[in-house]
């Protein structure tokens, strides 16, 4: 079979796969697709909270949906449709006032559920005829989440980890030019960590050997355990249908950190690019505490997005002081290097 030679991203230009074996259902996030429809079900990261504050509205695109997230006065969060129904300008470059979004152009005003509540050059008793989008929003762990299904949204699937009572809790976010089941694959794939990563912390810690498979079906979703060696097991935990947790090194010395618990969670922004919105927790106490936060602080997290051409020119000899951001360029070259939706019929 012939394999394609280049290391540059492919692009897709109709944004469709050939239907092989129903991969092309599973690739699809758009509104009215089988997957948009499931990924909808459930509750989506969609913002990092710390970058809207309160009186602020910004523009997000999750699913293939356009969308204006704002704060209130309260600092409450509001997710509605993108733009104005009077004259489609976009909301988020308008006033938030009170709990309320003003729009730029003509002043519509909105609540958060989408109602509008002023029209101030028209017949005051129109307003109430016109609604646009909205989704019910929760802040939680560092991130901003949206359920865009129907109906009443479920129970909000806390995590014990995330709700320690001590420690270090963030998040951050990554957008990347590929496909989110391309990107949820790696996260659980344990065999190319002895591949990809065999030149980091992580792939000395793990070892190049063929790990053995087993998994387990859980409450939540499923649980793969990758053993090397008896004393060399790495576990990672998919809560369904799109969080990967694993428990992994994290700080300026990880023998004497515990441990981080990690929640990646791939949100489809369309079907070409994928946001990975990371909630880390590391249960620190005292000293270490400030230990970790220096370090956190002189080590920004690194997006390989960001070098995307030098990254492919220098595969796989890439030239980083810190593992961390090893590890994100090695992932990088992995999965978009596959293409914007890789074609599994040629695989």
């Amino acid at each position: 079979m012939n394999r394609r030679a280049s290391a540059a991203p492919i692009n897709s230009k109709s944004g469709r796969t050939p239907k092989s074996q129903g991969w092309d259902e599973l690739v699809h996030s758009g509104p009215g697709t089988l997957m948009g429809q499931l990924l909808r079900r459930h509750w989506q990261p969609v913002a990092v909270a710390s970058l809207v504050s309160p009186g602020r509205a910004v523009p997000i695109r999750i699913m293939g949906e356009d969308l204006t997230l704002y704060r209130g006065a309260s600092g409450e969060p509001y997710i509605v449709g993108a733009r104005c129904a009077h004259r489609l300008s976009l909301l988020h470059t308008g006033w938030v006032e009170d709990e309320c979004i003003r729009c730029f152009y003509h002043g519509w005003k909105y609540d958060g559920t989408g109602q509008c509540v002023e029209m101030p050059a028209e017949d005051e008793s129109f307003a109430e005829k016109v609604k646009i989008t909205s989704y019910p929003a929760k802040e939680y762990a560092g991130l901003i989440y949206a359920f865009m299904g129907e109906g009443k949204p479920p129970v909000f699937p806390r995590k014990a980890e995330l709700d320690r009572e001590f420690g270090i809790t963030y998040a951050y976010c990554f957008i990347w030019p590929c496909n989110w089941l391309q990107r949820l694959e790696n996260s659980f794939d344990a065999t190319h960590v002895s591949f990809v990563h065999r030149r980091t912390a992580l792939g000395n810690k793990v070892s190049s050997d063929i790990p053995a498979l087993l998994y387990e079906e859980t409450e939540w979703g499923f649980r793969q355990i990758a053993e090397r060696s008896p004393d060399n097991i790495r576990i990672s935990e998919i809560a369904w249908p799109n969080c990967n947790h694993i428990v992994t090194p994290d700080g300026p010395r990880p023998s004497e950190t515990p441990w981080t618990d990690v929640f990646n969670t791939f949100v489809p922004v369309d079907d070409e690019h994928t946001a990975q919105f990371s909630a880390r927790s590391t249960p620190l106490r005292g000293d270490a505490i400030n230990e970790y936060k220096e370090w956190a602080a002189s080590s920004p997290r690194y997006d390989p997005a960001n070098d995307s051409e030098k990254l492919f020119r220098e595969a796989p000899y890439f030239e980083f002081h810190n593992s961390v951001q090893l590890v994100a360029a090695q992932d990088y070259v992995a999965q978009v290097g596959q293409g914007a939706i890789v074609d599994r019929s040629q695989e």
